[in-house]
């Protein structure tokens, strides 16, 4: 019998160029109960991140083609992810390394080689942390200052796509690009769902995805 009860439905994306240590960690993580996603660098990870958002976030720093301090500040610039934790897992083993790790917005920083009943643990503090976090914030924010929109709007699948995409903080010629439309097609879009929902801007337009969980 594990020490330990499995953590269930929680999803961790791992991420290092060193397959042998992917292998490792991974099996040991699922075996504790978690759901791993698994990528080779910066890049990948942020593919795996537009399809999939874990409740963390374990990664090397140096890797190719993109290392983790890009990697973590892209993150933390994304109002989708910011509040994933992230914990850094890398041989630099130097003070000043820490810092940097903890200052490009890091949360938990562990250095190679390491224990793997530490970095479970790191894990389950950092996302007990995080939950505690999250309610804490339901509690805090008032109904009345949500963003108020109309009942029963109905949104066509294209709108919907474009509202989450805007959610991320992405322009209209972002936008179009990824679902290979005009930006014209992409504005009139915009557009139509203001005057659905009665909205004045596209901040606003963000909010509301975001608090009524459409941006998930």
């Amino acid at each position: 019998m594990k020490e330990n009860a499995p953590t269930p439905n929680k999803q961790l994306l791992l991420i290092d160029d060193d397959p042998n240590l992917i292998l490792l960690v991974k099996d040991y993580l699922e075996f504790r109960g978690y759901q791993v996603f698994t990528a080779e660098n910066g890049w990948q990870a942020l593919e795996i991140l537009e399809q999939q958002v874990p409740d963390m976030i374990i990664c090397d720093i140096m890797m190719p083609e993109m290392d983790g301090y890009e990697l973590v500040q892209q993150i933390r610039e994304d109002s989708r992810l910011e509040w994933i934790p992230v914990l850094f897992l890398s041989a630099k083993s130097q003070s000043q390394d820490r810092v940097k790790g903890l200052n490009t917005g890091a949360d938990v920083y562990m250095v190679k080689p390491f224990e793997p009943e530490e970095l479970v643990a790191q894990v389950e503090s950092s996302l007990k942390q995080a939950n505690r976090l999250i309610r804490h914030n339901d509690q805090e924010v008032d109904v009345s200052e949500r963003i108020q929109v109309p009942d029963n709007i109905g949104l066509t699948r294209t709108e919907t796509r474009v509202v989450q995409l805007v959610a991320q903080g992405l322009a209209n010629r972002e936008i179009a690009q990824q679902l290979n439309v005009s930006q014209r097609t992409v504005e009139s879009h915009v557009s139509n769902m203001l005057n659905k929902t009665r909205l004045h801007n596209r901040t606003e337009l963000a909010r509301w995805a975001i608090e009524s969980k459409l941006a998930q």
